[in-house]
């Protein structure tokens, strides 16, 4: 599939990364390899049964909206579900493609409509999405502006629900990786702008973490954190001994005051709090595109404002800081 980043692999040589798009071009053949991923040959199958449809109808600025029904034939509606639905579970999002709602297991468009209008303008700004998902961030960051947007996932899954996407969206200039950031150069300083929302509590070392995001970043350029945090004062901080509602590798929930410390000790100047939120079953929920268990389930029935397990229910917050 190295065919979809033709014009990621020629970007990065024209802005002197030839050494990581010479790496890239092993990575992405590791990420997507049929041999380690059975089930990336019906992924890859629906992919390429896509129909060419043009279409003018395009909003990213205000959602991710691809298509109308009146560009397509009733039978191409039909195919479209059949072959979108392949890709379940469809995790973040929601979108519109050709008046298809597809309703995902996260409304991701209420953590960027939190978060917008608090960090640096996108405009012209080169940025990375670390733990992107589906993408559905990265297209609404080239909404807002931006001049390139890279994601990194490393489940295929995931990259490929972002290829269907792009099938309809042309060569835009975003594209998702099936890499961790592990996988990155060492000491990139490429990006005016790093994301990392959902993956810090997954760390098993948080300052390491944030040392590797501020490698992504230039100097000057802003990185955006969102993750689990406790209620709790400055050097507080739970480590569940085993599950947090119901998700394994939770390692780290920092009160924010400690974050914000983290954040200086890792060498960011200017961390702020910019955002926090408790997540409800209306943000995080089972549907027809995610069919699974939700964060319903993993609230205490007794008592909603705890997980199954005990702890407090999950509460979430954005922080902003600078690289140095």
């Amino acid at each position: 599939m190295i065919d979809k980043y033709t014009s990621l692999l020629n970007f990065l040589v024209v802005a002197n990364q030839t050494n990581w798009e010479t790496q890239l071009r092993t990575d992405i053949a590791k990420g997507l390899s049929f041999q380690r991923f059975g089930d990336l040959f019906e992924w890859a199958d629906a992919l390429s049964q896509l129909p060419d449809i043009a279409t003018e109808n395009i909003n990213l600025r205000d959602g991710v909206t691809i298509g109308v029904a009146k560009d397509i034939s009733a039978t191409q509606q039909h195919t479209l579900k059949q072959l979108f639905e392949r890709l379940m579970p469809w995790r973040k999002g929601p979108y519109a493609l050709f008046d298809m709602q597809i309703e995902t297991e996260w409304r991701s468009d209420w953590k960027w409509n939190r978060i917008v209008e608090h960090i640096k303008p996108l405009a012209n700004r080169r940025i990375l999405d670390v733990g992107c998902g589906n993408g559905y961030h990265c297209l609404r960051m080239l909404g807002a502006g931006a001049e390139r947007v890279i994601g990194i996932d490393p489940s295929p899954r995931f990259v490929i629900q972002f290829l269907m996407l792009k099938h309809f969206l042309g060569d835009i200039p975003v594209d998702v990786l099936p890499i961790g950031i592990e996988a990155l150069p060492n000491n990139l300083r490429f990006f005016d702008t790093t994301f990392s929302m959902g993956v810090f509590y997954h760390r098993r070392s948080p300052m390491d973490h944030l040392k590797e995001l501020k490698a992504t970043l230039k100097p000057g350029g802003q990185l955006v954190l969102e993750t689990l945090i406790i209620d709790g004062e400055l050097g507080e901080c739970l480590v569940p001994e085993g599950r947090y509602a119901m998700m394994r590798n939770v390692w780290f929930l920092p009160s924010a005051p400690t974050l914000l410390s983290w954040l200086k000790k890792a060498g960011f100047s200017n961390p702020k709090l910019i955002d926090t939120s408790t997540t409800t079953i209306e943000e995080q929920r089972s549907t027809a595109w995610m069919r699974f268990q939700s964060l319903a389930d993993f609230l205490d029935p007794n008592d909603p404002s705890k997980t199954v397990e005990g702890y407090s229910a999950p509460l979430r917050a954005t922080f902003i800081a600078d690289a140095i």
